[in-house]
């Protein structure tokens, strides 16, 4: 019987929120926010380690609290508003590796989805695990604002974005009409990102220098699952859906 790959968790909680200052550990229903993700991490039962990767003590704290890893503080190089995952990512998996410590994989949780539960990491892991060949997994929702109705900026006109003759997008029926002015029903499906959760092989850092690579399977988040806290209103939309009871919040 072939063993499972081995596969770590990794939870980013940098200190420096400017839209919703101190948000990863803001309480949302009576606990820091970063507590939801870490206890459904170590609930899901997959995880060798979950680690937080933080250059706030504070933080640091918070998480040890919860039950999460934090071996050490993130650099502040890799801490700034515009630090690309791939640098925490990889002094994480770097560092770990000067300790004998090697996994096979990583899943980034991040703490501003609140409502992913102990199923949704894993059903990902499962749809990661029947999947051969790939790079990466990352979890997708579809679009509510259709990119072909979208525009950019040419001097003093606009064009549209997207034509509707991108190969890559190309629907099974021919539409004449251009997509701006086309219904949404009508429009080929397309998928928007969200943070709950992206899975990857740590080859790949090394072998592509990114998180991802690019063979990238989706991972459909239902519900709420996907739901992201970046803004004040987002914090708003997050606080109304608990008290009218449409969305539920992991069990600690």
């Amino acid at each position: 019987m072939t063993s499972q790959p081995s596969i770590i968790a990794l939870i980013p909680a940098r200190a420096g929120s400017k839209r919703v200052p101190g948000k990863n550990i803001r309480p949302l229903a009576g606990h820091p926010l970063i507590a939801y993700t870490i206890a459904t991490a170590i609930n899901s039962g997959i995880f060798k380690r979950v680690i937080v990767s933080t250059d706030s003590e504070v933080i640091g704290q918070i998480a040890r609290d919860y039950g999460a890893e934090v071996p050490f503080l993130r650099s502040p190089a890799f801490a700034t508003d515009s630090s690309p995952d791939l640098e925490w990512i990889r002094e994480v998996l770097i560092r770990l590796k000067d300790q004998e410590q090697i996994y096979d994989c990583y899943m980034i949780l991040r703490p501003t989805s609140p409502f992913r539960q102990v199923s949704t990491i894993q059903r990902a892991w499962e749809v990661f695990l029947n999947h051969k060949g790939i790079d990466s997994l990352r979890a997708v929702e579809k679009c509510q604002q259709h990119p072909g109705k979208m525009w950019v900026r040419r001097g003093d006109l606009i064009e549209p974005l997207l034509t509707g003759n991108e190969p890559s997008l190309a629907n099974q029926q021919k539409i004449t009409t251009p997509w701006h002015s086309t219904p949404y029903q009508s429009l080929p499906e397309v998928y928007v990102q969200n943070a709950s959760l992206e899975i990857a092989w740590c080859r790949v850092i090394w072998e592509t220098n990114t998180i991802a690579g690019t063979k990238i399977v989706p991972f459909f988040t239902e519900g709420f699952e996907g739901l992201d806290i970046n803004d004040a209103k987002d914090w708003w939309y997050a606080e109304y859906l608990l008290a009218q009871g449409e969305a539920v919040l992991p069990s600690l």
